[in-house]
């Protein structure tokens, strides 16, 4: 057995780089199956919050060939956080890291986005914003994760086309596309499930920030609940790592989004253009309808809709996606 080296996706601006990871500790268990069904799956989820971190690990990228070293947190993980010149590439790029195990390297690669030049960043929620989650449902939530599989997972109708559509806003060139970043309470544990399930989807390729890894089945139980500090920090960074963008956030009512991007808006009172809000129970809620009449306030364009084909109609009234 070895030790397990996981990359994430990285982003980069015209001074830095940051890219990031896991390591654990050698394991006989097996990956997350995507094809699993039923109590097959279950087990797949449960041993992804079965698995050990491994503390002070050394670990290495490789940056236009210099070897930069780093050692991992007491939960396993790692950040390069790394100066970087500025250079004329932009888009999804590769990068190198590697660890050392008994005198073999196990190496590892992912990519990065450094966001082409342009006006417009998206930052989404996954749970109940794209995802179909129940998170109003714990039971059912915790069902679904546990006995369906990333294949039979439901996505909200429409959602893909508003999301590709808000990728290419703006862009005379096909091949560029705005930035994404999909920004939730979910734990690393599910990082490669919620990838798949945007690659199933065709959603945007983005950038995955999410909380703090879980190593218990204890901690399980909770998965996606609890603070959402986190949430409103990731998103905060965003916006202070691209301050030239202009962002477009979509989440949802079932827990803080709407309080959360109020909050983002109030201190940014420049750079967000539009907040999308799903609703996700049989009627609107009267404090998320308050909140986003503040919001607007603040000449943010807002949106509170149950079906994504009025989302889709309000960013073409605002001339947001054509």
């Amino acid at each position: 057995m070895k030790p397990i080296l996981k990359l994430y996706r990285g982003y980069a601006n015209e001074q830095e780089l940051i890219v990031m990871g896991h390591v654990f500790k050698p394991t006989n268990m097996k990956d997350y199956d995507f094809l699993s069904t039923n109590f097959k799956n279950a087990g797949s989820v449960i041993n992804m919050y079965r698995i050990k971190t491994d503390a002070n690990a050394s670990v290495y990228l490789n940056y236009k060939g210099t070897e930069i070293h780093t050692k991992t947190l007491h939960d396993g993980y790692f950040k390069f956080c790394i100066p970087i010149e500025a250079a004329s590439n932009y888009g999804w790029m590769d990068y190198e890291v590697s660890i050392i195990y008994k005198n073999e390297r196990i190496v590892s690669t992912a990519s990065y986005i450094k966001p082409y030049k342009g006006d417009l960043g998206i930052i989404s929620d996954i749970d109940d914003t794209f995802l179909v989650s129940y998170t109003l449902n714990p039971l059912k939530k915790l069902y679904h994760l546990l006995f369906r599989n990333v294949n039979s997972r439901k996505i909200f109708a429409d959602v893909t086309s508003h999301y590709q559509a808000l990728s290419e806003a703006g862009r005379t060139n096909s091949s560029e596309k705005n930035a994404f970043f999909y920004v939730s309470s979910s734990e690393w544990n599910l990082y490669r499930f919620l990838v798949k399930f945007t690659e199933i989807h065709n959603l945007p390729k983005a950038v995955l920030l999410l909380k703090d890894i879980k190593t218990s089945l204890s901690n399980f139980l909770w998965s996606g609940r609890g603070e959402h500090n986190h949430k409103f920090e990731k998103i905060k960074h965003i916006l202070e790592f691209y301050p030239d963008l202009e962002y477009v956030l979509l989440g949802d009512d079932s827990q803080h989004d709407p309080y959360l991007y109020e909050s983002i808006s109030k201190i940014f009172p420049l750079t967000v253009k539009a907040i999308y809000i799903r609703q996700t129970g049989k009627s609107k809620k009267k404090k998320v309808i308050d909140t986003l009449e503040n919001i607007a306030s603040l000449n943010v364009s807002v949106c509170y809709f149950e079906s994504s084909a009025t989302a889709i109609a309000h960013s073409k009234e605002i001339g947001l996606i054509k």
